[in-house]
């Protein structure tokens, strides 16, 4: 009986029929954030002085308040994220954006990846601190969606390719598909909106004080 319930969970069920994409998405994006961490130590010490300068600036003026208004970086960070998500959704039903959506969530790990190894690789102790209260916050939401968005899109892109080039028909309905495609992308961009206050009204918070603590 416990069984069947696990079973007739949406969410358990999404994740049993989509396993082995959701395990591949899952170890390109690891990959691209392990390559993101190379690249730093890929980096000449110029580079490094110069793209630390650049971040010490910017950490000056959160430590003096000198940030744009929360509500104007909830904007800048839904709707970039937004546009990356319907990047990705428009690829998956493009069927030949199958090997787009997989570069595009290489490049978030590498990304996400370089931004805690440069942190770590200047500021030691100080840029963990820093990366766990600017990067892990909003990213524990991002980044699950990212995938989820991915997997569907991959999903829909090979059903599509079976039933075009290989000439499967039995058990594609391509309206329910869809509308459920549409409801992921719903879902994933409700759940980015809780990313995106996170990132504007709390880690600019949470970024100052680090920052005070650090040069004390």
């Amino acid at each position: 009986m416990r069984k069947t319930k696990l079973l007739s969970n949406p969410i358990i069920r999404h994740v049993q029929d989509f396993s082995s994409i959701y395990s591949f998405i899952i170890v390109l994006f690891l990959m691209g954030v392990v390559f993101g961490a190379i690249i730093v130590n890929s980096l000449s010490i110029d580079q490094k002085e110069d793209l630390f300068h650049y971040l010490n600036q910017f950490f000056g003026q959160v430590s003096d308040g000198k940030v744009a208004a929360p509500a104007d970086l909830f904007q800048l960070s839904f709707f970039h994220n937004v546009k990356f998500l319907s990047l990705m959704w428009v690829l998956g039903i493009s069927i030949i954006g199958l090997p787009i959506i997989l570069i595009l969530l290489f490049i978030k790990g590498v990304v996400v990846g370089f931004s805690v190894g440069f942190l770590v690789n200047q500021m030691g102790w100080g840029g963990f601190l820093l990366s766990f209260v600017t990067v892990l916050p909003q990213n524990l939401f991002i980044i699950p969606m990212f995938i989820f968005v991915a997997v569907v899109a991959v999903g829909v892109s090979l059903k599509l390719i079976r039933k075009i080039f290989i000439r499967q028909n039995m058990g594609f309905q391509i309206i329910p598909m869809f509308a459920q495609y549409i409801v992921a992308l719903v879902i994933a961009i409700g759940v980015v909106s809780i990313a995106a206050g996170i990132e504007a009204y709390l880690s600019p918070v949470l970024m100052k004080s680090v920052m005070t603590y650090i040069n004390k």
